[in-house]
């Protein structure tokens, strides 16, 4: 657990020395792209075509290979093991300056660097990934004890509140839990304790991201009876 904690710390650091060199020195990126958890998506890249062309897809924090393209054909010797089978590139259009790369990744930026018998080329992709998982599940146990479960795949990390309809100035008791998966995923878990005077009122948990939001909501109706929408 401990490990776990300092390499995500250590990214983290990496990630933030990264940005601020940029901004020293007054890099820019040509485009930042949102993409959907799980799903690939389009980093964008254009050069001037020419003859022997060479294309590097770089993730800049940690310098990690992740695509090359010369010889005509797709390098692949020195991909990182992270990314088999998550890279192409558009083939039938490099000769004509397109050295996108579709990819289904984690967010970071990334370089792509291209060079012909005119000269090479850099540009920065910040991909951005947002993803929320509908598997929320509600229980409750005899003593009034509501737990709600968002069991997995959450990016980036989430925040949940706990809120009633109409308003009131009940104090909610709950209790709420994140973890981190080993695939830089988050799992959240919440419990909230209920009044069993104020059956009128409907509870509502909304967990959200930057982009993203889900929202479940119950009431205690008579004889102890939970209603879930």
């Amino acid at each position: 657990m401990f490990q776990d904690s300092q390499i995500v710390n250590t990214q983290e650091v990496n990630r933030a020395v990264l940005l601020f060199i940029l901004k020293e020195y007054d890099f820019t990126f040509k485009v930042s792209v949102s993409c959907i958890l799980s799903e690939s998506c389009i980093l964008p890249c254009n050069f001037h075509p020419g003859a022997e062309t060479i294309i590097h897809w770089v993730q800049v924090a940690e310098n990690i290979q992740v695509h090359s393209f010369y010889y005509n054909e797709d390098q692949l010797g020195h991909q990182n093991q992270n990314f088999r089978n998550r890279t192409s590139l558009f083939k039938d259009q490099i000769s004509r300056g397109n050295a996108s790369l579709q990819l289904t990744g984690d967010e970071d930026i990334y370089k792509c660097h291209t060079s012909t018998n005119r000269g090479s080329e850099d540009s920065l992709i910040n991909l951005r990934v947002d993803g929320m998982r509908d598997t929320q599940e509600i229980h409750k146990d005899i003593n009034s004890f509501v737990k709600l479960l968002n069991s997995e795949g959450i990016y980036p990390e989430p925040d949940l509140t706990w809120s009633t309809r109409p308003p009131s100035n009940l104090n909610l008791q709950n209790q709420t839990s994140i973890q981190q998966t080993e695939q830089q995923l988050y799992n959240i878990s919440s419990s909230l304790i209920l009044s069993d005077s104020e059956t009128d009122l409907i509870y509502i948990c909304t967990i959200s991201t930057r982009k993203n939001w889900r929202k479940a909501s119950l009431r205690l109706c008579e004889n102890n009876i939970l209603s879930v929408t």
